[in-house]
């Protein structure tokens, strides 16, 4: 008979309460923002109350660990669902403060009426209103005396029957004995069965990834910092996006703000690039993966529990030594120079802008590569040069769209084991072979997705080329990027669509061109015949400038060929279109792989 894989249990609030006071449950969500707002506090507590019930607890038991002197440390009970409703309780009973949104200390204070049975969220006009017990904390978890309460009551509200104030109060101080039910998940469960055993069990279907259970792992233990190193992750994350928030963070968490963490992220204040805003699970995937040299996030949560992947055993020493080696890893995250200096890497490929990388998977292997690099005393140009072909390389053959994970772990341990050069050989060999740049490629821009990744490392490709827009005599296709400019179609929207044109078809992304808005506009519904005609035959002949400001035929087939727009264009209609499709994805499938060979 196999052995059970969970136990369900009911508990009084009481107890649960108790569990977060003397710590046997670790909660891993009081280190971040608090995301119910106050009437939701105020809901679970009526609830209560009325007797209904609020749901499940899901816990997952640390294992218990070998420490040093041979004997074991009993594990926590790690809350992987419940969290919110856990925080509500120890705001609005225990009287302890929640961080908000903004990263700000306050406690949730609930306010009862026990005339008409109700609960609001403490107010200034409740605080003067006698008819309110302006905080049912103390009430619930048994610190003031029920007697004394209504004694209280009744003495401010004399015309109140004291029963029916009597029969409330009693009733609201039995939320403690309400019972709440708990799945505790058994502590020798791997990851993956107890991600399973969470996505069956919650109603709701909501994922918590392996990253969130390492962060709880994280949260779980104080012995060995844990606990302020996942707020380092959270705070990087944060201020990452909103710098504003640093001099915030230092006010309301003094004790972090001493950290070394805290002053490793203080240039962040004064950081505004977009181009990698990692969340936390980027961040725990590369400082992971660069100092374990392994790519799986079931592993991190194993060696964080101490687990000996030889005796299967639980050892206080791997623990250790892996909470030492992941901070080790977050602080390299943070640097300030290793982290501007990847992100310039990425801008020297021509990634300018963060809509030319949609992969996070793809920017977080690029940071990796750098770091682990870094630590193998590659020269500085030439860890730039295999960045940014690996990163240009995995965009332009989805090698991270798939089971990430399984290919970090792949990649990182191969990286680990030989030469980066002599692989990335080794893969460029079997992946981007003249058969890939001559029909993969050409074949894979056949496609109306505009967000394809492969029309971004084309951008790309022009922006390192310092290119100018189609038909721009000054205006380059960075500064149209850079500029949130428009991508318009080569064989206008307009025009196809009077011939017949499906959605599909016009908006090829071969059709498309980074082009100055007054210069579409001056198109209008033209073919190309008639447009570019002008341009050949009569603006670069001295005439008035109609479509842009080139004014020779020199200057206009570099800035053809710059656009890999096919010199036949000049005699293209809606006839043609499919033979320009046609070239014009030769032209830029040759432009990449020269750009990539370049880089």
């Amino acid at each position: 008979m196999s052995e059970a894989k969970y136990t369900v249990a009911q508990y009084p609030i009481g107890s649960l309460i108790s569990w977060v006071n003397d710590d046997t449950i670790a909660i891993p969500e009081i280190q971040r923002p608090f995301v119910w707002d106050a009437t939701k506090v105020r809901n679970l507590l009526d609830s209560l109350y009325q007797g209904y019930p609020i749901g499940y607890l899901i816990a997952w038991k640390n294992p218990n660990v070998r420490l040093k002197d041979g004997t074991y440390s009993e594990g926590k009970k790690i809350l992987i669902d419940g969290q919110q409703r856990v925080t509500a309780l120890m705001t609005a009973v225990l009287g302890r403060k929640v961080i908000t949104k903004d990263y700000r200390h306050t406690r949730i204070c609930i306010a009862f009426n026990p005339v008409t049975e109700t609960f609001e969220v403490s107010n200034p006009a409740i605080q003067k209103d006698q008819e309110w017990i302006q905080d049912v904390g103390p009430i619930i978890s048994g610190m003031a005396n029920v007697f004394a309460a209504v004694d209280e009551y009744c003495g401010a509200m004399p015309s109140i029957e004291r029963s029916a104030v009597q029969n409330a109060v009693a009733k609201l101080s039995g939320i403690a004995n309400s019972q709440i039910g708990m799945i505790e998940l058994a502590a020798n469960l791997d990851i993956e069965t107890v991600t399973e055993i969470f996505i069956r069990i919650n109603s709701a279907g909501v994922v918590l990834s392996q990253a969130d259970f390492a962060m709880s792992k994280m949260a779980a233990n104080e012995r060995y910092g844990g606990h302020t190193l996942r707020k380092a992750i959270d705070y990087f994350c944060h201020l990452a996006v909103a710098p504003e928030f640093y001099p915030t963070v230092a006010e309301v968490d003094r004790e972090f703000s001493s950290t070394e963490y805290f002053k490793a992220m203080s240039w962040l204040k004064d950081e505004n690039d977009d181009l990698y805003d990692p969340s936390y699970t980027d961040m725990l995937r590369v400082a992971f993966t660069s100092q374990f040299g392994r790519g799986r996030f079931s592993d991190l949560v194993s060696l964080l529990s101490g687990r000996n992947f030889e005796t299967k055993e639980f050892e206080d020493s791997i623990a250790e030594e892996s909470f030492s080696k992941l901070s080790a890893g977050v602080m390299k995250f943070m640097n300030k120079t290793q982290f501007q200096c990847y992100v310039m890497i990425l801008r020297s490929a021509g990634f300018i802008d963060r809509s030319l990388v949609r992969s996070q998977n793809v920017l977080n292997m690029g940071y990796i590569l750098y770091l682990a690099l870094r630590d193998a005393k590659v020269l500085q140009p030439k860890i730039e040069s295999l960045v940014r072909r690996w990163v240009v390389l995995s965009i332009l053959t989805g090698r991270y769209s798939g089971s990430a994970e399984s290919q970090f772990d792949f990649d990182i341990k191969r990286i680990s084991s030989m030469d980066f050069s002599d692989y990335l050989a080794e893969i460029e060999q079997a992946e981007l072979s003249s058969a890939f740049w001559d029909a993969g490629l050409v074949q894979a821009l056949n496609t109306s997705v505009a967000s394809s990744p492969l029309l971004n490392v084309f951008w790309a490709a022009q922006v390192k080329g310092n290119e100018r827009g189609f038909l721009s005599r000054d205006i380059t296709v960075d500064d149209m990027i850079s500029h949130h400019g428009d991508i318009h179609h080569i064989f206008p929207r307009a025009y196809m669509k009077k011939h017949g044109m499906k959605r599909g078809q016009y908006n090829q992304i071969a059709n498309f061109a980074y082009t100055q808005t007054e210069i579409n506009i001056a198109i209008g519904s033209k073919p190309p015949c008639e447009y570019m005609q002008y341009v050949r035959d009569s603006q670069c002949s001295g005439e008035k400038a109609r479509y842009g400001g080139i004014d020779n035929t020199e200057d206009l087939m570099a800035n053809l060929a710059a656009n890999c727009i096919p010199e036949s264009v000049f005699d293209m209609d809606a006839d043609s279109y499919d033979t320009f499709l046609v070239e014009r994805r030769k032209l830029m499938a040759a432009k990449i792989r020269d750009y990539y060979k370049g880089l």
